[in-house]
């Protein structure tokens, strides 16, 4: 008879949801990425879809981009930056804030948006048939769900996100 090996406390655990929500937005946004080239758009960066579907979203000055997504506004420019020189978005002043720009979509970001959000209710078609409708309304529900405020008191370094 041979003893058994200790089972580490990390393998006697559930996967850690954090985990599993990672691979889940990897899952969407490489989907994204193969729809928009599928439909002849050039592969974006994640950090560039996630300003996109923000915008889309109603989240247009750079400042709170910055602040949703917990990245600098030095960061924020240079993407937005980019994704105007490749005639995406256009940054207008902002009627109510002279000081400040708000990005809207050109033509051409118009119909990437267009495509992305085809692409992306394509993706969760395919996840309600493999998954099932009523598992897949559960795990919108759960991630659209207010979970409050974060625990403990303090951001890590350098985060400045909201909520």
């Amino acid at each position: 008879m041979t003893e058994k090996e200790p089972v580490s406390q990390a393998e006697s655990q559930p996967e850690l949801l954090m985990r599993g929500l990672l691979r889940a937005y990897y899952w969407m946004d490489e989907s994204l990425q193969n729809g928009l080239q599928n439909a002849g758009f050039r592969p974006r960066t994640r950090t560039q879809t996630m300003i996109l579907i923000h915008i889309a979203s109603g989240i247009v000055r750079a400042a709170d981009l910055a602040r949703a997504l917990g990245i600098s506004r030095q960061a924020i420019q240079q993407q937005i930056n980019d994704l105007e020189a490749d005639d995406l978005v256009t940054q207008i002043p902002d009627p109510t804030d002279k000081r400040a720009n708000r990005l809207v979509f050109s033509q051409r970001g118009a119909a990437l948006m267009n495509q992305a959000i085809d692409t992306l209710r394509d993706a969760e078609e395919t996840l309600a048939s493999r998954l099932g409708n009523d598992p897949l309304a559960d795990l919108r529900g759960a991630l659209m769900a207010d979970w409050g405020p974060i625990i403990g008191d303090q951001r890590a370094p350098g985060r400045k996100r909201n909520g």
